[in-house]
């Protein structure tokens, strides 16, 4: 069966490492990017033309953006990776109603949206995967973060719902949850900042976005054939 990859957020430095992973292991993709059209032509200049099946636009943090994005979206794919995301770091009571919108609309309504549209194909065909990239927050929380964690405890709970309710299909639901990962999300931090950090990790050093691109092509793979409703830490063993 041929694998027909929809990656959101690839233009992501974890989407982007996914991507040439995955590119690199025979899957066709659609290429789905927000605004970092740069990125994307980094991606393409590291596979085969003949691999990408389409390359998609839109802001799936708004309605319309998401409806944009729906509207083109193939719908025979088997394989769908979700890695779109935004964070907010600051008290929960300075948060504005239009970031509360996104964050839900960008980490929930979204991936729910998605999935909506591509399990009829899946069925069909009785398989496909779906792995959604979460976050070591949405299962400990953080301070000044709660939003996030919120969602991302959100979209961990939406995996393993799904996942018993899309197994008699043979479709696969599972996330990868990264921790501490050297990526631009964490641009904000000092370097005693990142050093600190590191320290409270047993192995020892951040994450890299091809950690996380590692536990997603394990899960595409047949090796993950048993492999159900379950979210993989990638953080090294850090909290």
């Amino acid at each position: 069966m041929k694998k027909r990859t929809l990656i959101t957020g690839a233009s992501g430095e974890i989407g982007k490492a996914i991507a040439i992973q995955l590119a690199n292991e025979g899957h066709s993709l659609v290429l789905h990017y927000h605004q970092n059209k740069h990125a994307i032509n980094e991606i393409l200049e590291k596979i085969p033309s003949e691999q990408v099946i389409d390359i998609i636009q839109s802001n799936l943090a708004t309605p319309v953006g998401l409806d944009h994005f729906l509207e083109l979206l193939p719908s025979q794919l088997n394989h769908f990776i979700y890695t779109s995301g935004m964070t907010y770091y600051g008290l929960l009571q300075d948060m504005d109603d239009q970031t509360m919108d996104e964050m839900l609309h960008l980490h929930l309504k979204a991936p729910w949206k998605i999935s909506q549209q591509l399990i009829p194909n899946m069925i069909q065909q009785h398989f496909g995967r779906m792995i959604f990239i979460t976050s070591i927050w949405g299962e400990v929380g953080a301070s000044c973060e709660a939003a996030y964690a919120s969602v991302k405890g959100g979209q961990q709970a939406y995996i393993k719902s799904l996942a018993k309710e899309l197994g008699p299909s043979h479709i696969y639901v599972n996330g990868v949850s990264p921790g501490f990962i050297d990526t631009k999300m964490n641009a904000a931090l000092t370097l005693e900042e990142k050093a600190e950090l590191i320290e409270d990790i047993p192995l020892q050093r951040a994450g890299t976005p091809m950690d996380v691109a590692g536990a997603v092509q394990f899960l595409c793979s047949d090796r993950a054939a048993y492999i159900q409703g379950e979210v993989i830490r990638v953080n090294g063993a850090w909290l």
